[in-house]
């Protein structure tokens, strides 16, 4: 009994992790970014950039993730970030300089990085060493409540406070989170076995396998982070939906709480690769289904099936890339996430840009929709290198 209880305040401090350094330090960002336009005088194109900046620092974190080996620098820094997720959150209402801004959102990117990637690969880590199914939907299902929680906080507080007010509400909201995020993650065990005395062995994908998947992971983070950062100002622009924007972002943070638990399910059945190409798809319909078809319900469904697909993509990704490296998950995680990383960069720069040009976010969308089409392409090729992969090792044995 002990032993279930450490193993849901394992899961629980992920979860307040992901809450506090996506839900808060992140993606807060997006619902305020209107009344941030409106109040604090933040124009489009700078907005754009802004994000751009905010997934730099991610990719940078992401850099980091991918370079260390030491379990207990991991867990250090982990820590370390989710504290300065509430300063840059704090930060971000102390001043109406826009690099004083970039600087809070690169550091916010930072934080995402500890959370999503060094938090995700010490909690995987602990599950595989005391013998618990490596999968991460319970896990990753902060990031959808992350999202929603957020989303409702500014629709809650915006009557009653400004842009400024509610970044304070959001930096004193990452203190009540920051306590379980560090107090019920024990400290990582070194030893290299698991608790029944089994060595922890890497299985590392072939070179090529690794390419082609990360081709296909920045398709992913391409077509996401448009829709994730301007999904409010593109319904709130969208013909009769104005201020329907941060219902949307709430919608996409419903559809993400319970994805990653549903696409583990829908793995166990199709397979990884089968259920990643399954959610690539839905995730392409969410996205141009606001733009292509009239009317707030297409909108709220469009916004359901994206935060029920990319969420999913995420934690199917990651947990495959912990499964081939379980003695340190966190390495290939960190490459994954540096392609993803580099899309994360492009998307909202590019989309950013052509708002400013054409007064409308939609040719994004479309661009978004364009690329993700092509990362379907490469993971069907990923089948077959995986297929190939296989043939070879039963040739060698």
């Amino acid at each position: 009994m002990t032993h279930h209880v450490t193993r849901l305040k394992v899961l629980s401090a992920g979860i307040f992790s992901l809450i506090l350094a996506l839900g808060v330090a992140r993606f807060s960002y997006t619902p305020l970014l209107p009344l941030m336009q409106q109040q604090a005088g933040l124009g489009v194109a700078a907005a754009g950039w802004l994000a751009a900046v905010n997934y730099a620092g991610y990719l940078t974190g992401a850099l980091i993730a991918s370079r260390i080996s030491s379990l207990v620098l991991k867990d250090r820094l982990y820590r370390i970030g989710m504290v300065l997720a509430i300063v840059s959150t704090l930060v971000m209402g102390l001043s109406t300089n826009v690099v004083v801004w970039a600087l809070s959102r690169y550091v916010a990117g930072l934080t995402s990085a500890a959370a999503i990637l060094l938090g995700t690969g010490l909690i995987m880590n602990w599950l595989i060493r005391h013998n618990h199914r490596s999968e991460m939907g319970i896990h990753f299902a902060g990031i959808g409540l992350g999202i929603a929680g957020c989303a409702g906080a500014v629709m809650l507080f915006t009557p009653w406070l400004d842009w400024r007010e509610q970044w304070f509400a959001f930096a004193a909201l990452g203190c009540v989170l920051l306590v379980p995020a560090l107090r019920w993650l024990p400290p990582p065990d070194t030893s290299g076995l698991t608790n029944s005395g089994q060595k922890l062995q890497d299985k590392p994908p072939s070179p090529l396998y690794l390419r082609v998947f990360m081709a296909a992971y920045f398709c992913a983070g391409f077509g996401y982070v448009v829709s994730v950062t301007f999904i409010v100002a593109i319904v709130n622009h969208l013909p009769g939906l104005a201020g329907w924007g941060n219902l949307a972002f709430l919608a996409i943070g419903i559809g993400a709480a319970p994805a990653c638990i549903n696409w583990d399910l829908i793995a166990r059945r199709t397979g990884d690769l089968n259920a990643l190409i399954l959610a690539a798809v839905l995730q392409i319909v969410g996205i141009l289904l606001p733009v292509l078809v009239p009317g707030v319900w297409a909108a709220m469904l469009g916004a359901l099936l994206f935060g029920g697909t990319f969420i999913g993509m995420v934690s199917l990704v990651l947990s495959m890339a912990g499964r081939y490296y379980p003695t340190m998950p966190a390495k290939m995680m960190g490459k994954m996430t540096l392609s993803y990383g580099v899309a994360q960069i492009m998307g909202p720069a590019i989309t950013g840009m052509i708002g400013a040009q054409f007064g409308s976010y939609n040719a994004g969308l479309y661009v978004a929709a364009s690329v993700m089409v092509l990362g379907v392409g490469l993971l069907f090729v990923l089948k077959v290198v995986e297929r190939r992969d296989a043939q070879g090792e039963s040739g060698q044995s």
